[in-house]
């Protein structure tokens, strides 16, 4: 990319869906080594979309990240191979050589010869029906398995290069905006689905060992049985399909933790990921979320809650929140919309008074995430009470004082009841997306927007939702 001419970079925004920027760039004439060296403030001053903004920032990004990863790799691969002949050999080798494949694979990854039917249903730009839809995911998960040499375990990264190439291919399949989460949960499915019969597979066994998948399990052959033993030896958390009196010491115990004031925290993890198969049946019976609370009292601890949400979509949370208000809380105060609003008002009346830097970024943050839904034209009150009672039964947010540096308290309520206390703006954003998850609650119609825009940005799809 670094020897791109201008015209290259322009036909490089085009196969992106960046179009719309080409004569700027054209203008200012960028060429490859000038797109490599943008900063944010350049950026701002090129791009006027926002949602673009956010886009070409990552993209970029991506591309360094990838740069880099192969270049120390490279370098790695050259000292090792001088100084420790023997330490790349063997396993080691398989190993070391990993991360570079992974590289190598979603940078050469292309879509699969599809059957000439399907090629019909795609030329003519129709969504297909269910029948046409399993056969595509059928030949991608295929697909995937060959570039995978065999393996049955894709990582969340290349699961999103092969629908990010399907829904660049044919843009059609995004239904909605939507389509991105649909097709690779599909993708995943089919996964499961070719893993689930399978007795022998050493990778298989082991995995399924690791996160307690054990029902069902038929130990045909003395092959499998052996390596079932081998891999139970390496593991220590126990499988999820314990008998009800095993089960009920788990529960009895996280209890007993979640009253002490100093908690075994790497016990805590153990014990949460082996319950984590009754607590989503709960989840998925709509089961009372009292009684899963009373079950599952450390669900009320943010990072239980982002961790819970992190095993459910190998997302982390936090990491996207923090991320997401950087980046727009300086827009979303400039919008018009939000000029004459009481909580930019109150943020102005604030920030006279208080000079430190972090001081009044924070305020910001706060300000930025509060009037999301103002952006949006949500009900705010279905997104947080400030210095007022919540009265949403859905997840909200209850902020008190929110300027004032030594009073703010965040707090996540669900049914009117208290779930966490939250140490500030970030946190709380993040519980608030993620409880919708976690207990499966859907999102409000009045809120839809808003909540949109947040996991468009947090489950990096490939158009993600943009500010009005």
């Amino acid at each position: 990319m670094e020897n791109w001419s201008v015209e290259q970079v322009c036909n490089w925004l085009k196969q992106r869906n960046l179009g719309e920027l080409v004569p700027k760039f054209r203008e200012e004439e960028v060429s490859g080594a000038a797109l490599l060296a943008l900063n944010d403030r350049m950026v701002q001053q090129l791009v006027k979309k926002i949602g673009h903004q956010a886009v070409l920032m990552d993209l970029i990004k991506k591309y360094q990240q990838q740069k880099s990863g192969l270049e120390s790799l490279t370098y790695c691969c050259e000292t090792a191979s001088q100084k420790f002949p023997e330490a790349i050999s063997g396993k080691n080798l398989k190993s070391f050589f990993a991360r570079y494949k992974t590289l190598q694979w979603t940078s050469s990854y292309a879509l699969p010869d599809f059957p000439y039917d399907v090629k019909c249903i795609l030329a003519e730009k129709k969504c297909p029906d269910h029948s046409m839809r399993i056969r595509i995911i059928e030949f991608l998960q295929a697909d995937m398995t060959k570039y995978l040499e065999g393996s049955l375990y894709p990582n969340s990264q290349q699961y999103n290069v092969v629908v990010n190439a399907l829904l660049q291919a044919y843009p059609f399949l995004d239904e909605d905006g939507n389509g991105f989460l649909l097709w690779k949960r599909a993708l995943k499915d089919r996964f499961k689905y070719v893993r689930r019969p399978i007795e022998d597979d050493e990778q298989v066994l082991r995995n399924k060992c690791k996160f307690g998948h054990r029902r069902g399990q038929t130990r045909k052959s003395k092959f499998a049985e052996n390596k079932l033993d081998d891999v139970q030896g390496q593991v220590q958390e126990e499988p999820a399909h314990l008998k009800g009196s095993t089960m009920d010491l788990h529960i009895k115990w996280l209890n007993q933790e979640y009253m002490k004031t100093q908690r075994n925290w790497e016990e805590v993890d153990n014990r949460m990921n082996v319950t984590i198969e009754i607590r989503r049946k709960m989840i998925s019976n709509k089961a009372p979320l009292k009684d899963i609370l009373r079950l599952f009292p450390f669900l009320r601890c943010p990072y239980q809650l982002f961790r819970e949400f992190q095993l459910l979509t190998h997302m982390d949370i936090y990491k996207k929140t923090v991320e997401i208000l950087e980046i727009y809380s300086e827009n979303i105060l400039s919008l018009y919309v939000v000029k004459n609003n009481p909580i930019n008002i109150m943020l102005q009346e604030n920030l006279k008074q208080h000079t430190e830097e972090d001081v009044l970024k924070y305020m910001k943050m706060t300000a930025a995430c509060l009037l999301l839904p103002e952006v949006f034209g949500d009900d705010s009150s279905l997104f947080a009470a400030v210095n007022e009672e919540v009265k949403a039964v859905t997840p909200v947010l209850e902020v008190k004082n929110p300027f004032n540096v030594t009073s703010c308290e965040f707090a996540l309520y669900i049914e009117r009841e208290e779930l966490a206390q939250l140490d500030d703006c970030t946190v709380a954003l993040a519980a608030l997306v993620a409880a919708f998850h976690v207990f499966d609650i859907p999102c409000p119609k009045r809120i839809h927007r808003t909540l949109n825009f947040l996991e468009s940005l947090v489950f990096e799809v490939r158009n993600p939702a943009s500010l009005p």
